[in-house]
C-alpha cells in the first residue's frame, strides 16, 4: 500500500507537471502576441519553479533501492582523537539533524554517550519519513575534520575522524517463502517407549530443505497431517534463524571494514584551516562554503552519490585535500 501511494503520487505529480507547462507555454505566446510583459514574465517564473522541481524528482527516482522508501538510523561514533574527535562527532549529529529538519523529517533521539570533556563519543538517531535511507545511506562512512582547535592553548591545526553508519529501519518479521521443489518430504514411524499406535504407522515427517541442508523431524503428534504442519513450522523457523544469522554476520563484516576510523577510510574530507573546503573523496563533488554544509546543506553530495551508484558508475579516486 505504501508503495503504491508512492506510485500514485508520483504520476499524479507528473501529470500535473506537464499540465502546467501547456499552460504557462500557452500563456508566454498569448503574452508575446498581446504585448503584455506582465503574463510572460509571470509564466516564465512559474516555468522557472517547475523546473526546480522536476530537478528534484529526477533525484528521487534514483532512490529505487528494496529499503530506500523507509525510516532509518544514524550513529555517529568518534574516532581516537579524544576531546578533538567527540566534539566533531558531535558537530556531525547536529549537521544531520539539522538536513532532517529542513527537509521536514522527524527525529528521534535513541541514544548519547556524552564525551569527558565536550562533544559525544557515540549517538544514535532514528530519521522518520519517506526515503530517509534512501537520502542517507551516501552518508556512511568516515569524515575527516581539519581545523584550528579551540581546546589547544597553541592553537595548533588538528585533524580528526569521525564515523557515520546509516541502516534502514525494517519490519523484523521476516516472511520465508519456500518452495515445496525445494524440500523432500520422508515418513516413517514413530519411535517411543510403546503403546498401541507407536511403530504401527508412518506418523512421524522429517522435512529436508535441500539447498541448505537444513531438516527437521516432528513425530510428538499421532497424525500424519498434524506432523507435518509442524514440520513446517519448525522448518521456516529455522530458515528464519539462519537469515537472522546472515544479517548479523554482514552487519559485523561492515563495522569491522570501517573500525579504523582514521587515515585512508574517510570518504569526505572538511577544511576549516588554513582555507575552507568540503570536498567528496568518492564523486570530487566540493564547496567553500563550508558554513552551510555544517548547517545541514548537503543536497548536491547526496545527489552526486546517488547518480554515480544509480548509473553504475565506479567511486573516484579523488585526492584529498590537505
Amino acid at each position: 500500500m505504501q508503495e503504491r501511494t508512492s506510485l500514485e503520487e508520483q504520476l499524479s505529480a507528473l501529470g500535473r507537471i506537464e499540465r502546467e507547462v501547456e499552460d504557462n507555454v500557452g500563456l508566454i505566446e498569448l503574452g508575446e502576441a498581446e504585448n503584455d510583459a506582465g503574463v510572460v514574465g509571470e509564466a516564465e517564473a512559474a516555468l522557472k519553479r517547475l523546473k526546480g522541481e522536476v530537478a528534484r524528482r529526477e533525484l528521487e527516482a534514483l532512490l529505487s533501492g528494496e529499503a530506500d522508501g523507509f525510516d532509518t538510523f544514524v550513529e555517529v561514533h568518534a574516532g581516537a582523537g579524544g576531546t578533538e574527535s567527540q566534539d566533531w562527532a558531535n558537530m556531525l549529529l547536529r549537521m544531520y539533524t539539522r538536513w532532517a529538519e529542513q527537509h521536514g523529517y522527524k527525529i528521534e533521539y535513541l541514544e548519547e554517550t556524552a564525551g569527558e570533556e565536550a562533544g559525544i563519543k557515540s549517538a544514535t538517531i532514528q530519521v522518520k519519513g519517506h526515503n530517509a535511507y534512501g537520502w542517507l545511506k551516501s552518508e556512511d562512512g568516515v569524515h575527516r575534520l581539519v581545523r584550528i582547535s579551540p581546546f589547544d592553548s597553541n592553537a595548533r591545526r588538528h585533524t580528526s575522524f569521525a564515523s557515520i553508519t546509516v541502516y534502514p529501519v525494517i519490519d523484523d518479521r521476516i516472511v520465508i517463502d519456500i518452495k515445496e521443489a525445494d524440500v523432500r518430504t520422508d515418513t516413517m514411524r514413530s519411535g517411543g517407549a510403546g503403546g498401541q499406535h507407536v511403530n504401527k504407522t508412518e506418523s512421524a515427517v522429517r522435512l529436508t530443505h535441500i539447498p541448505t541442508g537444513i531438516a527437521v523431524v516432528c513425530q510428538a503428534e499421532r497424525s500424519q497431517h498434524k506432523n507435518r504442519a509442524q514440520a513446517w513450522k519448525m522448518l521456516r523457523a529455522r530458515l528464519y534463524e539462519r537469515e537472522i544469522k546472515r544479517r548479523e554476520a554482514q552487519a559485523v563484516a561492515e563495522q569491522a571494514a570501517k573500525t579504523d576510523i582514521g587515515w585512508g577510510h574517510q570518504i569526505r574530507s572538511y577544511v576549516l584551516q588554513p582555507y575552507q573546503m568540503v570536498k567528496d573523496l568518492r564523486t570530487g563533488v566540493s564547496t567553500s562554503n563550508t558554513g552551510a554544509v555544517l548547517d545541514g546543506d548537503l543536497d548536491d553530495f547526496m545527489a552526486a552519490a546517488l547518480a554515480q551508484k544509480a548509473f553504475g558508475a565506479e567511486p573516484q579516486q579523488v585526492e584529498d585535500v590537505e
